[in-house]
């Protein structure tokens, strides 16, 4: 919108330009010169041009700070490369930053995986391995004795999800409840696992879905796990009432066109890592891990064909996001 000069004299210099002028053409013409600058940042892994990883938010902020950063120095130390670390704010963050070269590697979810590739052909060059299994199922759960003991009960309840672009949080308990025809009175989305579960013992929501993994020395490794520390007794309170179908486990993601030489340096170090006893707590305290394996894009059409079940695609799905 243009300034109104009414009731105002503009200001007159007795030069061949006004003061403002002049100023405003220094402004512009810096402005210009900075936009077209080609400065070489140098090459990718440098000081000056990082490698930027990406870790979806899964637990809490603190935890993933402190291990990502712990990730962060061990690939510092073992490789020739600099690295940045960036928490976003969901997993549809990842996929966009993979599309304008914000990021070069992130350890995603599946579905987020799934519209990465579609949209920008990022690869997975890893997948995590939980306690031995390279695949995992989503939970319906609710609270224990309570009025929800099997999944037809979720019928005009209040059902809390994770994120639209979650496979265990969404994708996988929506194809569930589709196919057999229930029909929530209410969801919403938590944004993470934990919120899950906390909503549900807290009372605000009748029931949820979250990711599911099986016990491990009578300790149990579900979503529930997230929140022990919170609610000591939620294995008590909260309690499992079907399992779904199996998938692939979250891959690690690389950005397309990203050097081979650099890809390989990681996905190396990465393995390397995760069978130090300081890796294993690091995967773990942030994403359950306890081993990766290397991994490939097909490894992932079953996926695929579970949303042409849905009769949607990875990208239809983030633009109702």
């Amino acid at each position: 919108m243009a300034k109104s000069f009414r009731g105002k004299k503009p200001h007159i210099t007795s030069g061949p330009f006004p003061s403002w002028l002049l100023t405003r053409l220094l402004v512009v013409s810096v402005a210009l010169f900075l936009s077209s600058c080609t400065c070489d940042k140098g090459p990718l892994g440098s000081a000056t041009n990082p490698i930027k990883i990406y870790f979806v938010p899964s637990v809490d902020i603190k935890v993933l700070e402190d291990n990502s950063k712990a990730i962060k120095e061990y690939l510092e130390a073992n490789t020739p490369y600099h690295f940045t670390v960036s928490i976003p704010t969901s997993f549809v963050a990842v996929v966009e930053a993979f599309g304008t070269h914000r990021a070069d590697v992130s350890a995603m979810n599946t579905f987020g995986y799934l519209m990465a590739h579609e949209r920008y052909r990022a690869t997975a060059r890893l997948t995590v391995l939980r306690h031995g299994s390279s695949t995992y199922q989503a939970q319906f759960v609710a609270r224990a004795g309570g009025p929800i003991q099997k999944l037809e009960d979720l019928a005009g309840k209040r059902v809390a999800f994770v994120d639209p672009a979650s496979t265990s949080g969404y994708l996988l308990p929506l194809k569930v409840l589709r196919e057999r025809s229930i029909q929530p009175s209410e969801t919403m989305f938590a944004m993470r696992h934990d919120s899950v579960i906390s909503m549900i013992y807290q009372g605000q929501v009748d029931a949820g879905a979250t990711f599911y993994s099986p016990p491990t020395e009578g300790e149990i490794q579900d979503a529930r796990r997230l929140v022990k520390t919170q609610y000591p007794d939620v294995e008590e309170k909260i309690a499992i009432i079907e399992l779904t179908d199996s998938i692939p486990n979250d891959p690690i993601v690389f950005r397309a066109g990203l050097d081979e030489e650099i890809v390989n340096t990681i996905v190396d170090t990465f393995l390397k890592y995760i069978e130090t006893p300081e890796g294993r707590q690091a995967f773990n305290s942030i994403y359950g891990v306890t081993a990766l394996q290397r991994a490939q894009d097909s490894d992932y059409d079953g996926v695929r064909q579970m949303l042409e079940t849905l009769g949607v695609s990875a990208g239809q799905l983030a633009g109702r996001r």
